[in-house]
């Protein structure tokens, strides 16, 4: 039987949450579904930790000064399965899109626990995979816990095999040959609005995140011979004053840090199309499978240019939770099932 190659259109969002408001974030969600839809997407990405935004904050004050806007965070985080994501969902299978998302993601055990999470969701409404960011880079780790290796996966669809990582796990080499050794052909890759490292000031130079992205969203593609779709986070001015009228000494850190950078890179490695920076969009591109064969003639790292005899890998997807019961535990304990809430298996999907 001779194989065939899907083609289809994508979207990539470069936007701004409603700035700590899950709720109103999530129609802005529903809305830009809608209008990719409508423009022939069948697939659309949304930026890391989009619901309900990034912590930048953990950036740029101490800890001891972040508790009100970790407050704020957990409040607006959102359970996997949730009702934001269910409305999510609802609205996917509505347009028959796949949408791929950041959340903060709040433990269903703890009122406290966060992780950075990204879902995968079908064309029907049905959530294809939950990862959570292995490890929580510099300042993240203030505010998000360690994810697990459960969401390392390459989803079979019928736009093609894709897989996903989060910001600066791009960076990492294991991470991004996991999905390379299971098919991926289409990666998807979140990142923040702005990542400050430094006070701008002439000898030091801040970390450039659109410099950044481009180098490994293009490795990426380069050494899988897949596609690339970046979508990255846009800080809009409500953001912006939001944390300039709680503090105005960050407001020359806010101003004059690289903004990042949202597009879509051929299996080449190279751009396709515009990108988009400084200014909120959907960027749309057309995606063609079939382009992800030839290259793989020159080196194919999960098929002939290895040595499987020297270099091995091995995965744990084990899903990480608190606590397991034995089977004469739970039957002792029936009545006390985590004060009502569901399986953690089933928290976790």
């Amino acid at each position: 039987m001779m194989l065939t190659y899907p083609k289809f259109k994508a979207a990539t969002v470069h936007a701004a949450p409603v700035f700590l408001n899950r709720d109103a974030t999530t129609d802005k969600v529903c809305s830009l579904i809608g209008e990719a839809a409508r423009n022939g997407a069948d697939l659309i990405v949304l930026p890391e930790a989009f619901i309900p935004a990034f912590p930048v904050w953990a950036a740029v004050w101490a800890p001891i000064y972040n508790h009100a806007m970790f407050r704020k965070m957990a409040a607006n985080s959102v359970l996997a399965n949730g009702a934001q994501m269910q409305r999510i969902a609802q609205e996917a299978r509505k347009h028959g899109i796949f949408v791929s998302i950041g959340i903060s993601e709040i433990n269903p055990v703890s009122v406290g626990g966060l992780w950075n999470s990204n879902m995968l969701i079908s064309d029907e409404g049905e959530v294809l995979n939950h990862h959570r960011k292995l490890v929580p880079t510099y300042f993240e780790k203030l505010v998000w816990a360690p994810g697990d290796g459960a969401g390392l996966k390459v989803c079979d669809t019928r736009l093609g095999k894709i897989g996903a990582l989060i910001c600066g796990e791009n960076t990492n080499p294991l991470a991004r040959y996991s999905l390379m050794a299971q098919g991926e052909q289409v990666h998807i890759s979140s990142w923040p609005p702005i990542w400050p490292t430094e006070k701008p000031n002439p000898w030091a130079s801040n970390y450039d995140i659109a410099a950044a992205v481009r180098i490994r969203a293009g490795a990426h593609s380069f050494e899988a011979k897949a596609f690339g779709i970046v979508s990255s986070g846009f800080m809009d001015q409500a953001m912006r004053d939001y944390l300039v009228d709680m503090d105005d000494t960050v407001a020359e850190i806010l101003d004059n840090t690289p903004r990042s950078v949202s597009m879509f890179i051929a299996p080449n490695g190279k751009q396709i199309g515009q990108s988009l920076q400084d200014e909120e969009g959907i960027l749309y591109g057309d995606i063609d499978i079939a382009d992800c064969v030839e290259p793989k003639q020159f080196h194919d790292v999960v098929g002939y240019y290895n040595r499987f005899d020297i270099f091995s890998l091995t995965v744990n997807r084990t899903r990480h939770v608190p606590i397991s019961f034995s089977p004469l535990a739970l039957e002792d304990h029936s009545d006390a099932d985590l004060a009502g809430q569901a399986p953690l298996d089933e928290l976790a999907l």
